[in-house]
């Protein structure tokens, strides 16, 4: 594995452990299908140096194989690269970038304790868009920063449309306890904003981006036509995908598992990979309960929502009408919006009366719903939870 003698040890033995997984791991399918997304993702990863980046996708590609053009994606800081790293990566068949800007003010980036600076910022977007075969990448940016106002967001939504990204990520800051932050600060009160202070900036993204000409076609994604994140949608479409990795979590014929979080745990967790002391997926029985939240939960985080004829067919039209009725109230709302097969939207009093109807469909002609944008998107937990509620009472 080529490296350069100043490389990390650090980052070189933990590139070796997760080839030791790699090559330890059998693929799930029989018919051996090729990987179509890789996402480079978790840490810092435009730290690592392209030749183990290049060691990693020739490893994947000679376990699982890899279809003609995969989408392969790498998170990316400004501070972390320069041009000549850029160009290496592409060369390697990096052809997605998703840059971690998080805002254009800097003392919000210290606030949130990033290491790089608006000089940073500046000069990473300069070397991405100055890369001619670089034709698509994403900018992630976080709403709800300490001392964020309503001014600086939109600055910060201004400054991102401006450097013309085919993808924009907009996440809204989660304080967790136990970390630094939730040391430090308390959802909901100053310095943070309001519950309140939090949707306007949720909704001024929605407008702004929408806009601007970006599809908001997932709950905190953005994009131009054509340019989805293709990786992301494995996941809203509720399809198999491999995690590799220190904490990293894949799904399997419907089984969710994860690594070691801790590294010793994680070394020790590879080495019974290789002795064949983990049995990561097998033919056994798959909680239905749990698949059909897991579809609930991802399809209505997506503009296209939640196929109820698909859904009906896989957990019965029974499950599929009680969904609708305890959403009721939401419809009528307007945070829910119904939809024919055609996709075109049902208004309250055509869907109670579809609803009404006496036959052993699923409500003829209701096809999928899915949340409005920005409104039913900014309820999502709750609605979600509502579904839950039903499938598992």
């Amino acid at each position: 594995m080529p490296h350069r003698p100043d490389t990390d040890p650090r980052i070189s033995n933990y590139v070796q452990l997760l080839l030791r997984e790699i090559a330890a791991t059998r693929a799930w399918s029989d018919d051996c299908s090729p990987l179509e997304t890789v996402f480079f993702g978790g840490g810092t990863p435009s730290l690592v140096p392209p030749g183990f980046v290049s060691s990693i996708l020739d490893a994947l590609k000679s376990r699982f194989g890899m279809c003609d053009s995969p989408e392969v994606s790498i998170e990316m800081d400004p501070g972390t690269f320069d041009k000549e790293k850029m160009e290496r990566l592409l060369e390697l068949g990096v052809n997605r970038v998703s840059l971690g800007v998080q805002a254009f003010q800097e003392e919000l980036l210290r606030a949130c304790g990033r290491a790089h600076g608006l000089k940073d910022v500046y000069e990473a977007i300069e070397i991405v868009t100055d890369c001619s075969e670089l034709q698509n990448w994403s900018m992630d940016l976080i709403s709800s920063l300490p001392h964020q106002s309503q001014e600086m967001w939109e600055e910060s939504l201004r400054c991102a449309i401006s450097a013309r990204p085919t993808h924009v990520s907009v996440y809204d800051l989660q304080v967790e306890q136990g970390t630094k932050f939730g040391h430090l600060y308390t959802p909901g009160e100053f310095p943070l904003p309001t519950e309140m202070q939090s949707a306007d900036f949720y909704r001024t993204a929605s407008r702004m981006l929408s806009g601007a000409g970006y599809s908001h076609y997932e709950i905190s994604s953005y994009c131009k036509d054509r340019y989805e994140c293709k990786h992301n949608l494995t996941y809203w479409l509720n399809r198999s995908f491999y995690g590799f990795g220190l904490g990293s979590a894949s799904y399997i014929n419907g089984m969710r598992f994860s690594r070691p979080r801790r590294l010793k745990e994680y070394e020790e967790w590879v080495q019974k990979l290789e002795d064949g002391l983990v049995v990561l997926h097998e033919d056994i029985s798959v909680d239905t309960k749990d698949m059909s939240m897991d579809v609930v939960m991802l399809s209505l985080r997506t503009a296209k929502g939640l196929d109820l004829r698909g859904f009906a067919k896989c957990f019965g039209k029974s499950l599929a009408r009680s969904l609708c009725q305890a959403l009721r109230q939401y419809v009528e709302s307007g945070h829910v919006v119904v939809m024919d097969d055609d996709r075109n939207t049902l208004s309250y009093p055509e869907f109670e009366l579809k609803m009404s109807e006496d036959n052993d469909e699923m409500g003829n002609g209701v096809a999928s719903i899915r949340l409005s944008d920005p409104d039913g998107f900014l309820l999502s937990n709750e609605l979600i939870s509502i579904a839950f509620g039903i499938i598992s009472p």
